[in-house]
Order: structure tokens, then C-alpha cells, then sequence
């Protein structure tokens, strides 16, 4: 659980530390200022902007009944960051995955991956896709005629 959470806490401390210098030194706008991004960044890498995450199991069981895709994922990854940025809302819809919790969900994503924990990995149909474009993950999501 801790793990998840130790790259926002970085961007946190480390911008509160050049921003406690910066209010000294330059004031207080400009320790604002800086200290804004490093928070943002803290918050996208955090857990709060996924869904929440399920075991690999379960998300198993839930997209053999629904046909939804299964995205597997890890906190600090830009490049699930970046999928689930540009799925908005429609990535509510998906079963997410964090491979940081769920060992199940680990091991698929070295299975499909040929050893190496290459994330995001979007299971559909039985079948693993590593770093999908957006767009076609959201047409896994429409329904079929």
C-alpha cells in the first residue's frame, strides 16, 4: 500500500522543500508558483486519478460477464497516466489492475510481456495489447453490431 505512494510523496516534499527556499528568498508568489506544479505532478501520479483497482481474478470474472476490457497498470507509469488522461471518463468503464497490489496481476503482465512488467497491458477477449492507443481501447468499449 505504501509503495503506491511513495513517488507523489516525493514531488510533495521535494517541491515544498525548493518552495520554502524560493519564499525566503524570492516571496511567497514565487514559492506558490513553483510549488503548483510539483503538486499536480504528485497528483497525477498518484493513485486518486484511476478507477479503482481490482484483482487480476476478479477483473477476470467481471470482463468474461461484461466484455470489458482489463487494463493493467502501476502507479508512476506516464505511459498509463497518458492512457487514462486521454480515456476520460470512458475509463471508468474498464477494470483496472494495479500490478503493485495484485501479484495475479503481475504475473499476466510478465507472462504477456516476456518477463518484464511492461505496463499499461490491456487484456481484451483473452488477448494482451502492451501501450494501446487510446482511441482503440475506447472502441473496445462500444458495443458490437
Amino acid at each position: 500500500m505504501m509503495r503506491v505512494w511513495i513517488l507523489p510523496m516525493l514531488f510533495v516534499l521535494c517541491g515544498s522543500a525548493v518552495a520554502t527556499g524560493l519564499y525566503f528568498e524570492e516571496g511567497p508568489g514565487t514559492a506558490a508558483a513553483l510549488l503548483l506544479p510539483f503538486l499536480a505532478l504528485a497528483g497525477v501520479h498518484s493513485p486518486l486519478i484511476f478507477p479503482r483497482s481490482i484483482g487480476a481474478r476478479e477483473a477476470e470474472r467481471r470482463s468474461a460477464v461484461d466484455g470489458r476490457p482489463v487494463v493493467f497498470w502501476r502507479p508512476g507509469c506516464k505511459y498509463c497516466v497518458r492512457l487514462r488522461l486521454r480515456l476520460g471518463r470512458s475509463a471508468r468503464q474498464l477494470h483496472w489492475v494495479d500490478i503493485w497490489r495484485d501479484e495475479a496481476g503481475a504475473a499476466e503482465v510478465r507472462a504477456a510481456n516476456h518477463g518484464n512488467e511492461t505496463v499499461p497491458t490491456v487484456v481484451v477477449a483473452g488477448r494482451p495489447h502492451t501501450n494501446p492507443d487510446a482511441a482503440w481501447v475506447r472502441e473496445q468499449l462500444s458495443p458490437r453490431a
